[in-house]
Protein backbone atom coordinates (compact mmCIF):
# COMPACT_ATOMS: atom_id res chain seq x y z
CA UNK A 1 0.00 0.00 0.00
CA UNK A 2 1.32 3.44 -1.26
CA UNK A 3 0.21 5.94 2.18
CA UNK A 4 -0.63 9.35 1.30
CA UNK A 5 -0.55 11.83 4.06
CA UNK A 6 -0.84 14.88 1.10
CA UNK A 7 -4.57 13.87 0.64
CA UNK A 8 -5.41 15.33 4.58
CA UNK A 9 -3.49 18.55 3.13
CA UNK A 10 -5.26 18.82 -0.14
CA UNK A 11 -7.72 22.34 0.40
CA UNK A 12 -8.06 24.30 3.09
CA UNK A 13 -10.89 22.51 4.21
CA UNK A 14 -9.34 19.55 4.56
CA UNK A 15 -6.44 20.97 6.58
CA UNK A 16 -9.16 22.96 8.77
CA UNK A 17 -10.60 19.49 9.86
CA UNK A 18 -7.90 17.55 11.12
CA UNK A 19 -5.98 20.78 12.28
CA UNK A 20 -4.52 19.75 15.85
CA UNK A 21 -4.13 22.85 17.19
CA UNK A 22 -5.32 26.87 17.05
CA UNK A 23 -5.08 30.19 18.80
CA UNK A 24 -7.63 32.03 20.55
CA UNK A 25 -7.57 35.32 21.51
CA UNK A 26 -8.52 34.13 25.02
CA UNK A 27 -5.49 32.32 25.05
CA UNK A 28 -2.90 35.84 25.48
CA UNK A 29 -1.38 37.76 27.81
CA UNK A 30 -0.05 41.19 27.76
CA UNK A 31 2.67 42.55 29.40
CA UNK A 32 2.00 46.27 29.89
CA UNK A 33 4.94 48.57 31.48
CA UNK A 34 3.84 51.68 33.13
CA UNK A 35 6.34 54.27 34.25
CA UNK A 36 5.98 56.95 36.73
CA UNK A 37 6.32 60.50 36.06
CA UNK A 38 5.65 60.36 32.57
CA UNK A 39 3.18 63.00 30.61
CA UNK A 40 3.43 60.83 27.59
CA UNK A 41 3.71 57.31 26.60
CA UNK A 42 7.58 56.66 26.09
CA UNK A 43 7.86 54.32 23.13
CA UNK A 44 11.00 51.44 24.00
CA UNK A 45 13.46 51.54 21.57
CA UNK A 46 14.71 47.92 21.75
CA UNK A 47 11.05 46.94 21.53
CA UNK A 48 9.53 48.39 18.29
CA UNK A 49 5.68 49.15 19.08
CA UNK A 50 5.82 48.58 23.03
CA UNK A 51 5.91 51.59 25.38
CA UNK A 52 5.65 52.89 28.74
CA UNK A 53 2.89 54.41 29.73
CA UNK A 54 1.29 56.74 31.71
CA UNK A 55 -1.74 55.88 33.99
CA UNK A 56 -3.77 57.49 31.36
CA UNK A 57 -2.04 55.59 28.54
CA UNK A 58 -3.02 52.45 30.70
CA UNK A 59 -6.32 52.42 31.40
CA UNK A 60 -7.21 53.07 27.37
CA UNK A 61 -4.69 50.16 26.65
CA UNK A 62 -6.55 47.63 28.92
CA UNK A 63 -9.70 48.94 27.93
CA UNK A 64 -8.46 47.72 24.63
CA UNK A 65 -7.08 44.19 25.92
CA UNK A 66 -10.76 43.84 27.20
CA UNK A 67 -12.40 44.83 24.15
CA UNK A 68 -10.06 42.65 21.98
CA UNK A 69 -11.14 39.58 24.46
CA UNK A 70 -7.64 38.72 25.84
CA UNK A 71 -7.09 36.30 28.76
CA UNK A 72 -5.59 39.05 30.87
CA UNK A 73 -2.74 41.90 30.89
CA UNK A 74 0.41 41.75 33.36
CA UNK A 75 1.27 45.19 35.17
CA UNK A 76 4.93 46.01 35.77
CA UNK A 77 5.99 49.30 37.26
CA UNK A 78 8.46 51.27 36.94
CA UNK A 79 9.15 53.87 39.64
CA UNK A 80 11.14 57.40 39.68
CA UNK A 81 13.09 56.33 42.29
CA UNK A 82 14.81 53.02 43.92
CA UNK A 83 16.42 52.03 46.65
CA UNK A 84 18.28 48.86 48.35
CA UNK A 85 15.06 47.26 49.50
CA UNK A 86 12.65 48.06 46.74
CA UNK A 87 10.09 49.95 48.88
CA UNK A 88 8.22 51.39 45.82
CA UNK A 89 6.96 47.94 45.89
CA UNK A 90 5.27 47.70 49.21
CA UNK A 91 4.15 51.33 48.99
CA UNK A 92 0.41 51.26 48.73
CA UNK A 93 0.84 54.65 46.47
CA UNK A 94 3.53 53.27 44.38
CA UNK A 95 3.32 53.09 40.80
CA UNK A 96 2.51 49.55 40.26
CA UNK A 97 -0.33 49.61 43.41
CA UNK A 98 -1.60 52.78 41.97
CA UNK A 99 -1.86 51.32 38.03
CA UNK A 100 -3.59 48.21 39.19
CA UNK A 101 -6.49 50.52 41.11
CA UNK A 102 -6.44 52.60 37.78
CA UNK A 103 -6.62 49.52 35.71
CA UNK A 104 -9.53 47.66 37.93
CA UNK A 105 -11.46 51.14 38.19
CA UNK A 106 -11.22 50.56 34.01
CA UNK A 107 -12.02 46.88 33.51
CA UNK A 108 -13.63 45.79 36.53
CA UNK A 109 -14.03 42.02 35.79
CA UNK A 110 -13.67 41.81 32.10
CA UNK A 111 -10.12 41.09 31.29
CA UNK A 112 -8.48 39.64 34.22
CA UNK A 113 -5.54 42.30 35.37
CA UNK A 114 -2.56 40.24 36.90
CA UNK A 115 0.81 42.00 38.47
CA UNK A 116 4.31 41.15 38.81
CA UNK A 117 5.52 39.97 41.89
CA UNK A 118 9.26 41.14 41.96
CA UNK A 119 11.72 43.37 43.03
CA UNK A 120 14.16 43.91 40.40
CA UNK A 121 12.17 47.08 39.15
CA UNK A 122 12.30 48.95 42.77
CA UNK A 123 16.22 47.88 43.77
CA UNK A 124 18.66 50.15 43.37
CA UNK A 125 21.10 47.30 42.74
CA UNK A 126 18.51 45.73 40.09
CA UNK A 127 18.07 42.38 41.73
CA UNK A 128 15.23 40.28 42.55
CA UNK A 129 15.72 40.82 46.22
CA UNK A 130 17.13 41.84 49.20
CA UNK A 131 21.16 41.64 49.37
CA UNK A 132 22.75 40.58 52.46
CA UNK A 133 25.80 41.85 54.18
CA UNK A 134 28.24 39.63 51.36
CA UNK A 135 26.17 40.83 48.73
CA UNK A 136 24.37 38.57 47.45
CA UNK A 137 20.48 38.37 47.33
CA UNK A 138 19.04 36.97 51.14
CA UNK A 139 16.47 34.58 49.65
CA UNK A 140 14.10 34.64 53.59
CA UNK A 141 14.30 37.55 54.26
CA UNK A 142 13.18 38.69 50.69
CA UNK A 143 10.59 36.30 51.06
CA UNK A 144 9.01 38.45 53.92
CA UNK A 145 9.04 41.92 51.49
CA UNK A 146 6.71 39.39 48.48
CA UNK A 147 4.75 38.31 51.46
CA UNK A 148 3.70 42.44 51.82
CA UNK A 149 3.86 42.92 48.10
CA UNK A 150 1.20 40.09 47.78
CA UNK A 151 -1.13 41.94 50.40
CA UNK A 152 -0.48 44.98 48.48
CA UNK A 153 -1.56 44.15 45.03
CA UNK A 154 -4.36 41.53 45.78
CA UNK A 155 -5.66 45.06 47.90
CA UNK A 156 -5.04 47.63 44.74
CA UNK A 157 -7.10 45.05 42.71
CA UNK A 158 -4.95 42.15 41.10
CA UNK A 159 -6.94 39.29 40.02
CA UNK A 160 -3.78 37.26 39.66
CA UNK A 161 -0.19 37.77 41.45
CA UNK A 162 2.91 36.91 39.55
CA UNK A 163 5.90 35.90 41.24
CA UNK A 164 9.19 35.65 39.20
CA UNK A 165 12.00 36.09 41.40
CA UNK A 166 12.97 32.15 41.66
CA UNK A 167 13.07 32.49 45.43
CA UNK A 168 12.78 29.27 47.35
CA UNK A 169 9.42 28.95 48.95
CA UNK A 170 8.12 32.12 47.12
CA UNK A 171 4.97 30.84 46.29
CA UNK A 172 4.31 29.04 49.65
CA UNK A 173 4.67 32.51 51.62
CA UNK A 174 2.74 34.40 49.06
CA UNK A 175 -0.18 31.55 49.40
CA UNK A 176 -0.09 31.92 53.15
CA UNK A 177 0.19 35.82 52.95
CA UNK A 178 -3.19 36.00 50.72
CA UNK A 179 -5.05 33.56 52.82
CA UNK A 180 -4.11 34.86 55.88
CA UNK A 181 -5.41 38.79 54.57
CA UNK A 182 -8.36 37.01 53.86
CA UNK A 183 -7.76 37.39 49.70
CA UNK A 184 -7.97 33.68 49.21
CA UNK A 185 -10.12 34.13 45.89
CA UNK A 186 -6.75 36.16 44.48
CA UNK A 187 -4.67 33.30 42.52
CA UNK A 188 -0.93 32.97 41.60
CA UNK A 189 0.96 32.12 38.48
CA UNK A 190 4.11 31.38 39.37
CA UNK A 191 7.12 31.59 37.29
CA UNK A 192 7.77 27.83 37.90
CA UNK A 193 10.81 27.60 35.18
CA UNK A 194 12.61 31.11 34.84
CA UNK A 195 15.80 30.47 33.27
CA UNK A 196 19.41 32.69 33.63
CA UNK A 197 18.46 34.32 29.23
CA UNK A 198 20.61 36.49 27.21
CA UNK A 199 17.24 37.06 25.91
CA UNK A 200 15.90 39.68 28.73
CA UNK A 201 17.64 42.00 26.96
CA UNK A 202 15.10 44.59 26.19
CA UNK A 203 12.93 44.05 28.76
CA UNK A 204 16.34 45.34 31.37
CA UNK A 205 15.14 48.52 28.77
CA UNK A 206 11.91 48.98 29.38
CA UNK A 207 11.95 49.13 33.42
CA UNK A 208 14.71 51.03 33.16
CA UNK A 209 17.10 48.07 34.97
CA UNK A 210 19.96 48.87 37.17
CA UNK A 211 21.34 45.57 37.13
CA UNK A 212 24.98 45.16 36.92
CA UNK A 213 25.98 41.39 37.09
CA UNK A 214 23.72 38.70 36.56
CA UNK A 215 21.10 36.43 38.17
CA UNK A 216 22.28 33.27 37.68
CA UNK A 217 22.41 32.36 41.64
CA UNK A 218 18.54 32.40 41.50
CA UNK A 219 17.02 32.21 38.00
CA UNK A 220 17.97 28.25 36.39
CA UNK A 221 20.92 27.34 34.57
CA UNK A 222 20.08 26.70 30.79
CA UNK A 223 21.24 24.04 30.43
CA UNK A 224 18.72 21.95 33.12
CA UNK A 225 15.61 21.05 32.02
CA UNK A 226 14.68 18.14 34.63
CA UNK A 227 15.31 20.94 37.60
CA UNK A 228 11.73 22.39 35.64
CA UNK A 229 9.91 19.64 37.28
CA UNK A 230 11.22 19.96 40.69
CA UNK A 231 10.72 23.36 40.46
CA UNK A 232 7.03 22.61 39.27
CA UNK A 233 6.65 19.96 41.82
CA UNK A 234 7.35 22.72 44.35
CA UNK A 235 5.02 25.27 43.35
CA UNK A 236 2.34 23.21 42.56
CA UNK A 237 2.53 21.97 46.55
CA UNK A 238 2.85 25.16 47.64
CA UNK A 239 -0.28 26.36 45.86
CA UNK A 240 0.25 27.53 42.40
CA UNK A 241 -2.93 28.04 40.49
CA UNK A 242 -0.91 28.45 36.94
CA UNK A 243 2.89 27.99 36.34
CA UNK A 244 4.88 29.11 33.60
CA UNK A 245 8.28 29.08 31.80
CA UNK A 246 10.30 31.87 30.60
CA UNK A 247 11.95 32.28 28.29
CA UNK A 248 9.77 30.67 25.49
CA UNK A 249 10.67 29.86 21.75
CA UNK A 250 14.56 28.88 22.90
CA UNK A 251 12.73 26.61 25.69
CA UNK A 252 9.81 24.78 23.83
CA UNK A 253 11.37 21.21 25.36
CA UNK A 254 11.19 22.52 28.94
CA UNK A 255 7.57 23.63 28.18
CA UNK A 256 6.81 20.18 27.05
CA UNK A 257 8.03 18.68 29.80
CA UNK A 258 6.33 20.49 31.95
CA UNK A 259 2.98 20.56 30.82
CA UNK A 260 2.75 16.54 30.29
CA UNK A 261 3.70 16.86 33.94
CA UNK A 262 1.65 19.72 35.45
CA UNK A 263 -1.37 19.40 37.17
CA UNK A 264 -2.53 22.65 37.06
CA UNK A 265 -2.69 24.94 33.85
CA UNK A 266 1.03 26.19 31.89
CA UNK A 267 1.88 28.60 30.39
CA UNK A 268 4.77 30.58 28.49
CA UNK A 269 6.28 33.86 28.62
CA UNK A 270 7.26 34.85 24.88
CA UNK A 271 10.28 37.46 25.98
CA UNK A 272 11.38 40.54 25.01
CA UNK A 273 14.46 39.42 22.87
CA UNK A 274 12.16 37.21 21.01
CA UNK A 275 9.81 39.73 20.31
CA UNK A 276 12.97 41.93 19.29
CA UNK A 277 13.98 39.88 16.73
CA UNK A 278 11.27 39.04 14.84
CA UNK A 279 10.57 42.97 14.57
CA UNK A 280 14.47 43.26 13.40
CA UNK A 281 14.02 40.75 10.61
CA UNK A 282 10.80 41.97 9.93
CA UNK A 283 11.81 45.39 9.32
CA UNK A 284 14.78 44.21 6.96
CA UNK A 285 12.44 42.43 4.99
CA UNK A 286 13.66 38.84 6.00
CA UNK A 287 10.59 37.57 7.52
CA UNK A 288 6.74 37.88 7.23
CA UNK A 289 6.18 39.66 10.15
CA UNK A 290 2.50 38.96 10.93
CA UNK A 291 2.88 34.83 9.69
CA UNK A 292 5.83 34.49 11.86
CA UNK A 293 4.09 35.82 15.02
CA UNK A 294 1.04 33.21 14.52
CA UNK A 295 3.40 30.57 13.48
CA UNK A 296 5.54 31.61 17.23
CA UNK A 297 2.83 32.04 18.80
CA UNK A 298 0.85 28.33 17.86
CA UNK A 299 3.89 26.74 18.82
CA UNK A 300 3.71 27.37 22.19
CA UNK A 301 0.42 26.04 22.79
CA UNK A 302 1.13 22.98 20.27
CA UNK A 303 4.07 21.94 23.31
CA UNK A 304 1.57 22.41 25.68
CA UNK A 305 0.92 26.10 26.76
CA UNK A 306 -2.60 27.07 27.87
CA UNK A 307 -1.93 30.93 27.93
CA UNK A 308 1.12 32.71 26.63
CA UNK A 309 2.27 35.59 27.84
CA UNK A 310 3.47 38.08 24.48
CA UNK A 311 3.99 41.94 23.55
CA UNK A 312 2.35 40.44 20.29
CA UNK A 313 -1.19 40.12 22.33
CA UNK A 314 -3.34 42.72 20.73
CA UNK A 315 -1.63 42.51 17.47
CA UNK A 316 -2.38 38.77 17.38
CA UNK A 317 -6.03 39.08 18.47
CA UNK A 318 -6.62 41.75 15.92
CA UNK A 319 -5.23 39.86 13.32
CA UNK A 320 -7.21 36.73 13.80
CA UNK A 321 -10.09 39.05 14.01
CA UNK A 322 -10.14 41.23 11.28
CA UNK A 323 -8.63 39.12 9.11
CA UNK A 324 -9.67 35.17 9.11
CA UNK A 325 -9.48 34.51 6.11
CA UNK A 326 -6.34 35.24 5.21
CA UNK A 327 -4.93 33.64 8.86
CA UNK A 328 -7.79 30.98 9.05
CA UNK A 329 -5.08 28.17 9.84
CA UNK A 330 -4.37 29.67 12.78
CA UNK A 331 -7.43 29.47 14.16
Amino acid sequence: MIHRPRRLRATAAHRRLVREHSLRTADLILPMFVREGLEEPQPISSLPGVVQHNLTSLRGAAREAAELGLGGIMLFGVPEQKDATGSGGVDPDGILNRALREVRTEVGDDILVMSDLCLDEFTDHGHCGVLGTDGTVDNDATLEVYAEMARQQADAGAHIVAPSGMMDGQVRVIRDALDEHGRTDVGIYAYTAKYSSAFYGPFREAVNSSLTGDRRTYQQDSANSAEALRELELDVAEGADLVMVKPGLPYLDVLSQVAEASPVPVGVYQVSGEYAMIEAASANGWLDRDRTVLESLLAFKRAGASSVLTYYAAHAARLLRERPDEFGEYL
